[in-house]
């Protein structure tokens, strides 16, 4: 929505907006574009009354703000729909999708077209992510259209719903031309009551592909293998089987980065580097290489673009190095996201130990329906840390993941683990048993109380 907003000034519109909460990094990016942002909701948001309302779908009924837009009759729409009418038309509609890895993904898409169009202007994209590019600085860009030319428009595409009255995915809304699917796996149990809806929404998305687009899928799920079948689009799988079109083989890590050799339909197509760790990094990079490539972007840009591609906000990122003590930050929202970031931290810093520290926010995480997945995530760590779940009581309970089994169950297996009420109360108590080499994972959706700021500032004090 930030984001949206940012697009909708651009276009010269005049935006405010509300929130419950807002944290960074997206509170610091509206507060760059001088969007005001009220906190929290209230009437008095709306006046003087505002020509469109555009509800995110976080928002139901019940909000203060929307019950006075319905009572009012103030004209309201849809992220998504806004998109479709103001930003799609003519331009080329280019999707990741997936239930990992999109963020990432369409950032590396991004900025490989940004590297290609300075040779081949007619590339230039324009973009809208769900998180800060660090190669831009921005989550979106909306370049001016050009006559006569289908400018790439490349979209992160959402299965969440769309808004308290669209209960469809969002990406239900953006009718790609070409497209990359990552993942499928159970994912927001809130709105998708099993792995058979989840699965119904994405064989739609693959259903509004036309006959001459092009649609990217993993090879290595059965899932996305069962949402692809039946496209009417060309398929091109990527992963590491050798019947793939494209197929990465010698992937190493040294460090935080990666390389390997990407084959195209079993012929060499380029040497890749990406200062990145872990294999779900090089499968995003390779997924975007495979997009790229297909529409027409040249081979050296794609290596160049992945060589310097320096990350997203809130992905594997380095928020503070104190004393010794480095601290990593990541949008881990699912049990899957969970053990590949840890993943990639054993690769990156080897021989050192790691933490866990995971507040359970999501609308999955919070369920009890991927306990024992979670378990096993957290089990790559040295030692473990939960918070007591975000907004318990919105989860009812008998659906409710309760922290204290999963520390139980990490325990029995001999390693150490613990739950504290709060970022402060988990603050308060490894500062002080933090040692230098230590890596601290930090793993949440949201804001955390402000754990990334206090833990830095807590180990600097006991110093």
């Amino acid at each position: 929505m930030a984001s949206l907003a940012g697009m909708l000034q651009a276009r010269g519109h005049r935006i405010t907006g509300s929130d419950a909460a807002a944290y960074p990094p997206m509170s610091d990016v509206l507060a760059g574009l001088g969007i005001p942002l009220k906190q929290p909701y209230a009437e008095a948001n709306l006046v003087p009354r505002p020509d469109l309302v555009i509800v995110g779908n976080a928002i139901s009924r019940g909000n203060v703000e929307l019950e006075f837009v319905l009572d009012a009759r103030i004209p309201f729409t849809s992220m998504a729909a806004v998109l479709h009418d103001e930003f799609l038309a003519g331009r080329e509609s280019l999707v990741v999708a997936g239930t990992h890895g999109k963020t990432t993904t369409t950032s590396m898409l991004a900025w490989i077209y940004e590297v290609a169009s300075r040779t081949r202007p007619e590339l230039a994209p324009s973009f809208l992510i769900g998180g800060v590019a660090e190669n831009f600085g921005t989550s979106f860009m909306v370049r001016p259209e050009s006559v006569g030319v289908r400018q790439p428009f490349l979209l992160e595409g959402d299965e969440y719903d769309t808004a308290f009255f669209d209960k469809g995915p969002k990406f239900l809304h953006y009718f790609p031309d070409a497209a990359i699917l990552t993942h499928v796996e159970f994912d927001h149990a809130d709105i998708y009551v099993d792995l058979a809806a989840v699965k119904t929404a994405f064989k739609r998305l693959v259903n509004l592909i036309p006959r001459r687009g092009r649609l990217v899928a993993f090879d290595g799920s059965e899932n996305v293998s069962e949402c692809v079948a039946r496209a009417f689009c060309a398929v091109e799988r990527y992963g590491f089987h050798a019947e793939s079109q494209w197929r990465l083989t010698d992937l190493r890590h040294e460090g935080t980065e990666s390389r390997w050799t990407l084959l195209r339909a079993g012929e060499p197509f380029a040497e890749l580097r990406l200062p990145m760790a872990g294999e779900h990094n090089a499968l995003n990079a390779t997924a975007a290489a495979a997009l790229a490539a297909g529409q027409g972007v040249p081979a050296a840009a794609i290596v160049e673009a992945l060589a310097t591609f320096r990350s997203v906000k809130r992905r594997l990122e380095v928020r503070a190095e104190v004393n010794g003590v480095t601290i990593i930050e990541d949008f881990a929202h699912h049990p899957t996201a969970v053990r590949e970031t840890l993943r990639a931290l054993r690769g990156a810093y080897p021989g050192r130990r790691l933490w866990a520290v995971l507040e359970p926010r999501s609308n999955t995480l919070r369920r009890n329906v991927f306990e024992h997945e979670l378990v096993e995530s957290l089990a790559l760590a040295d030692r473990s840390v939960l918070a007591e779940i975000f907004k318990s009581e919105a989860i009812p309970a008998g659906e409710r993941l309760h922290p204290e089994n999963v520390v139980a169950a990490l325990r029995a297996r001999g390693l150490e683990s613990a739950v504290y009420a709060d970022a402060d109360a988990i603050v308060a108590a490894i500062a002080p048993e933090l040692r230098a080499g230590d890596v601290v994972a930090i793993l949440s959706n949201g804001g955390f109380g402000g754990i990334y700021e206090k833990l830095p500032k807590a180990i600097a004090r006991l110093n």
